[in-house]
């Protein structure tokens, strides 16, 4: 029922809109006024306590108030028009104007983003901010118009690390013949596998129940699903390998895009911006409450003495076979290296 609700709501929605491009009142941002305000939807699956959805809220409030009402952002969270890949496939159609993928799910539409589902391509999260935050990732994410979309910003997930019921994982072979839960996505899969371990896709919603029955010996995520999962109530060994960061994207339809003026744009990248800004802080405290939880009142063992370029040596052969399988992987690798 709450799938064929989502996909009666977008059809509502693509019927107000005229032109098929994902927004009513006017149809572009030079025509808009404060009466007849360009209004955009943006749909994900997060709740309205998530910090993400925060930040959107926080980004939506600077657009209306920096285009004095011109531009109103619309937003459906909870995963009312949907899952995020249908999300993104209304996107593309023209029914909706924004949305909220994690970074790899845009790899359907333009192969380089397979890239920020790989192993080790930051140092640490000082790295991925001044990765993230710099001129040549601005140019990348709004280099994909021709694809369909532009993404306006990124908002952090973590690190991801693996935790199990109660072995710690300090280098690859503590992985072997383990069933480890991984995101049903190419990259972590092959990164499982060249871990030694044995990965099971699957939603996060079974993941708990999967634990607790033996399906997996284990997952991967960062530290607040061990809280706001109760994932610790079952794993009490968190071990800080840090594989993965994996971040989280808001994308635009590039027909909507190409109908905003070049001054509106930059209002708009600049209210994404600040969001990600505000994100940051509130994701720290978050991680930092997590932890805490963990272990004061789940009795979660976190473990740091990981062997980290043992990881990284494992799967850098993996990392080599995705640039030659897909160039716009080195082409984002390559950005990314260019960093200083």
């Amino acid at each position: 029922m709450r799938k064929i609700a989502a996909i009666v709501l977008a059809l509502v929605l693509a019927a107000t809109s005229l032109t098929g491009c994902a927004s009513t009142g006017a149809k572009s941002s030079a025509e808009a006024t404060a009466e007849n305000p360009m209004v955009l939807t943006l749909a994900h699956g997060l709740s309205e306590v998530h910090t993400v959805h925060i930040a959107m809220l926080e980004f939506a409030e600077k657009v209306n108030e920096r285009t004095n009402g011109r531009i109103q952002i619309q937003i459906f969270p909870n995963g009312q028009l949907g899952s995020e890949n249908e999300n993104m496939e209304q996107l593309m159609a023209g029914v909706i104007s924004m949305t909220k993928v994690s970074a790899p799910g845009l790899a359907t539409y333009n192969e380089a983003y397979h890239g920020f589902g790989l192993p080790y391509i930051f140092d640490d999260t000082e790295d991925f901010y001044h990765v993230m935050d710099s001129q040549q990732m601005q140019d990348f994410f709004l280099s994909s118009e021709d694809d369909g979309f532009v993404t306006l910003t990124y908002y952090t997930s973590g690190a991801r690390s693996f935790y199990t019921k109660d072995k710690a994982i300090r280098t690859p072979e503590d992985l072997k013949g383990l069933k480890i839960r991984v995101q049903d996505m190419k990259s972590q899969t092959d990164m499982m596998q060249a871990l030694g371990g044995i990965p099971v896709a699957m939603s996060y919603g079974d993941v708990y129940t999967s634990l607790q029955t033996g399906i997996i010996d284990g997952t991967e995520n960062n530290e607040t699903a061990l809280t706001t999962g109760k994932h610790g109530e079952i794993c009490k060994v968190y071990s800080t390998d840090q594989h993965a960061m994996i971040p989280d994207v808001m994308v635009m339809s590039a027909k909507v895009w190409n109908q905003i003026s070049p001054e509106d744009q930059q209002i708009i990248l600049e209210a994404a911006h600040e969001s990600t800004d505000s994100h940051k802080i509130a994701w720290d405290a978050a991680i930092e409450e997590a932890i805490q939880e963990a272990k004061t009142q789940m009795g979660v063992e976190f473990v740091d003495d990981v062997d980290k370029e043992a990881f990284r040596q494992a799967t850098s052969g993996m990392i080599d076979d995705y640039c030659e399988q897909y160039p716009g992987v080195k082409t984002l690798l390559d950005t990314i290296d260019s960093v200083e």
